[in-house]
């Protein structure tokens, strides 16, 4: 799987061409999702889904700016799950593999949709980069926290970047 990662990684570079915060942003992302999701004990073809979505969460983007003028998250849902499913072809993946990973950047703003473990560490991961990236204020840090942090390793790592 490391070598697919790796590859997948490679495919989102060579895609976002020369946008280096959406590469670094993916990059981060990536690895705050594979590090929660080994630490909560998910493996198998699970946490290989989880580690192509969060490559692949903000691969609309692109799509959605030249399509809406805008990187809203609404769009990169909408434009994301074709992109990757072309991106993910050429790996020899079930049909079910390559419908979760898109399903997950289809929603990945929608968090009333969470409904596994995979979905769950991947809003985490987002927001831990997005908290940063964003220069979000305490109050809002909390109000994340409440509303969206459910695993002990998301919440032990947004507490130990952002406070209490």
């Amino acid at each position: 799987m490391a070598i697919m990662a790796s590859n997948v990684i490679k495919k989102m570079i060579l895609y976002f061409d020369g946008d280096v915060k959406r590469i670094n942003h993916a990059l981060k992302v990536y690895a705050f999702a594979k590090s929660i999701g080994e630490l909560e004990g998910v493996s198998g073809e699970k946490l290989q889904i989880l580690e192509l979505a969060s490559i692949l969460h903000d691969i609309g983007i692109k799509e959605s700016e030249k399509k809406y003028s805008s990187s809203a998250g609404k769009y990169q849902q909408i434009e994301g799950p074709p992109v990757a499913r072309d991106l993910l072809q050429e790996f020899n993946l079930s049909q079910h593999f390559i419908d979760r990973v898109c399903y997950l950047i289809g929603n990945h703003h929608t968090y009333t949709r969470i409904d596994d473990i995979d979905f769950q560490i991947l809003v985490e991961a987002d927001f831990l980069v997005n908290i940063f990236e964003d220069d979000l204020g305490k109050e809002q840090v909390n109000s994340i926290k409440q509303k969206y942090f459910k695993t002990k390793t998301g919440l032990r790592y947004l507490e130990s970047m952002y406070g209490r």
